[in-house]
């Protein structure tokens, strides 16, 4: 079998209240990496069911998160664009890998302690095991490649371990039957993150230690991707910021949370560097550089909540997209579910 050429995938939980962290450190890459790559974007509603999510609130979301996807760039026509639970492949390879990861890699993953807290015994069983299903939601596809922000690295890292393990344990059954990747190769690509540009973890407009994140309390906390050109300023002009002006160079925003969150995204809006917009407005108060952070704000992100919203308008057009999407991608797992098979052993027709 000939090597799968480099292709991309990615997803975003339908949880609701997509923001600007969302958009900087995920789906903007997503739009610039379709110049380069054969890529597959998923609205992952397994993974959103892993905590109780109210069934219309998700069909709502799942429908948002596509709406964003085409608002921000995402061309549906020229890549895929799908919901998870269309294509069983991802549900059926889960439970192969859970067969083959460990319960000790599951045990060290840290965002399952942090979700869980103090009350794991009352957790699902889905939320401990879901960096399995993310592995096969990644290698269903045979992805080369996966942009992720800092906090998923792990989970990329056993999704490696797990195509590692896979290949080594049926090194010989995928050599006898000729679906080594190439010669002396596993059938799983050992995928590899994609980690760049200057604001890939956007943190809380109130909180700098604190990642922007939908289930703070505080809706001043974010900007919210559906917010108007009003909530984008007000949010912008009371972010926690301290006493002191801007730092001429990036060694100046140490130990500054806040200010380095905000020429962090002043970079990431403008395609810049965190350098460059301290050149600009080095030494300059606050004030003045927040006034143009929300006008370049409300530029970048006004577009893409109006789309989303006319998008919203019609339904049954989105629902379109993502079936169209989804038969595209089931045809690609459907493949790899079948040489899988075949690998561990399974009788099929």
């Amino acid at each position: 079998m000939a090597a799968v050429a480099e292709r991309v995938f990615s997803g975003v939980q339908p949880t609701g209240n997509l923001h600007l962290g969302n958009y900087l450190g995920a789906i903007k890459r997503f739009v610039e990496l379709q110049k380069s790559h054969d890529c597959i974007y998923c609205v992952v509603d397994l993974h959103a069911i892993t905590v109780w999510q109210d069934p219309e609130e998700l069909k709502r979301h799942t429908r948002e998160v596509t709406a964003a996807f085409i608002a921000c760039g995402i061309d549906p026509r020229a890549h895929i664009v799908f919901n998870q639970s269309q294509v069983s492949g991802h549900a059926e390879l889960a439970w192969i890998f859970n067969c083959v990861a460990r319960m000790g890699w599951l045990n060290r993953m840290t965002q399952f302690k942090e979700k869980a807290g103090k009350d794991r015994e009352n957790a699902s069983v889905g939320l401990f095991a879901y960096p399995d299903l993310m592995a096969a939601d990644i290698l269903l596809y045979r992805a080369t490649h996966v942009p992720v922000g800092d906090d998923q690295k792990q989970h990329l890292e056993l999704t490696r371990d797990i195509a590692m393990k896979f290949n080594n344990d049926f090194g010989a059954s995928i050599a006898a039957a000729g679906l080594g990747a190439g010669e002396g190769e596993g059938y799983f690509p050992i995928t590899e993150p994609l980690i760049a540009g200057p604001a890939t973890r956007v943190m809380s407009l109130r909180d700098g230690a604190k990642k922007m994140s939908k289930s703070e309390p505080s809706d001043f906390s974010r900007i919210n991707l559906t917010d108007d050109a009003d909530a984008i300023a007000s949010k912008v002009r009371r972010a926690k910021t301290d006493p002191e002006p801007l730092p001429t160079e990036e060694e100046g925003l140490k130990g500054r949370p806040e200010a380095d969150n905000l020429v962090g995204i002043f970079a990431a809006l403008s395609d810049g560097t965190k350098a460059g917009v301290l050149e600009t407005f080095g030494g300059a108060q606050f004030s003045a550089f927040k006034g143009a952070l929300v006008e370049l704000a409300v530029e970048k992100l006004g577009p893409i909540g109006a789309e989303m919203g006319r998008l919203m308008g019609d339904p049954g057009a989105i629902d379109a997209i993502l079936a169209d999407g989804s038969a595209r991608a089931r045809a690609i797992a459907d493949a790899t579910i079948r040489d899988v098979k075949d690998i561990v052993g399974m009788v099929r027709s």
